[in-house]
């Protein structure tokens, strides 16, 4: 099967019309299951991409401006000689990551677009990433309310976020900015504390990442808890609350950064939803020292 008859297949299981009631499994359970057919196919497509040498091709190829060559030009890009070139194109070719037209007396090789789609699609439904993700953290503790932020809360809030700014694995600031400053930067309306025993012990809030209307579902999430109520559930209860929220009010995708010395708060928010897109190394210094992020993402589900 070449990578455009296989791309047909594939099923967006993000979308709850995808599959009847009957088949689909539970959401923590759903995942693309790789069948015997489709494992052969993925076979031959990482067999084919066993050379080097055609990796390198197709990556020129698809880099290219154009996002087409000239075989000569190819074969000048990759340093061989120009049989060879047409060699590695035809077995590209044969399983569809590349097509090949004869434009008069030159053959131009261009990049199938579904491969853009279809190999990707193949490496996460080998390696089992394709579950569906979860809405929201669950098993909630029954000792931990949340409630929207208030302007009473300002100076506790200051103050867990300073805590979290001596950890140096929460934050790149390095002092702790005034109430007022914190608050100007959050949307009105995704701002939230968690109470433990009568008291604030934690917050999140959301942030948009441009004033471009295009951009008005887009956040940057936070979320801090005091270091004498960690280990509560205070962050799933605020987590839960911020992501239900933002569902609600508007916000189509949420994004965050965290230190991957930060396991917990990862998988935390994995447990909502978020996806990680990215290990950032050496994105900026913190103390003098290059640290990398995490990028993570949650998409609200599709209306």
């Amino acid at each position: 099967m070449t990578v455009t008859e296989q791309a047909l297949t594939i099923i967006d299981i993000s979308d709850p019309a995808a599959c009847g009631p009957d088949d689909c499994a539970p959401a923590t359970d759903r995942t693309v299951e790789l069948d015997e057919r489709s494992a052969e196919t993925y076979a031959d497509w990482f067999a084919v991409l066993a050379d080097p040498t055609r990796v390198r091709l197709l990556h020129t190829v698809s880099t290219s401006r154009s996002g087409a060559m000239r075989v000569g030009d190819l074969a000048e890009a990759l340093g061989i000689s120009q049989s060879t070139c047409s060699h590695h194109v035809k077995k590209l070719a044969e399983v569809g990551f590349v097509a090949v037209d004869k434009v008069g007396t030159a053959s131009i090789v261009s990049v199938n677009p579904a491969c853009c789609t279809g190999l990707p699609h193949a490496a996460d439904v080998v390696m089992g990433t394709l579950a569906t993700l979860p809405c929201c953290p669950e098993d909630l503790p029954a000792d931990v309310s949340t409630r929207a932020m208030s302007d009473d809360d300002l100076q506790i809030v200051r103050d867990i976020y300073a805590e979290g700014v001596a950890t140096r694995n929460a934050t790149f600031e390095t002092k702790v900015p005034s109430a007022r400053r914190l608050t100007d930067k959050w949307l009105p309306g995704h701002t939230w504390v968690a109470e433990l025993d009568n008291a604030v012990v934690g917050w999140a809030a959301a942030a948009p990442v441009s004033d471009r209307n295009c951009y008005a579902g887009v956040a940057e999430t936070s979320v801090y808890v005091t270091e004498t109520a960690r280990g509560r559930g205070v962050g799933k209860s605020l987590l839960h609350r911020q992501v239900t929220e933002a569902d609600a009010g508007g916000l189509w995708t949420l994004q965050t950064s965290i230190f991957p010395e930060n396991r917990a708060s990862i998988a935390l928010h994995h447990s909502a939803g978020y996806r990680t897109l990215a290990v950032r190394p050496r994105i900026a210094e913190l103390d003098g020292v290059w640290r990398d992020t995490v990028l993570l993402e949650r998409r609200r589900e599709r209306d």
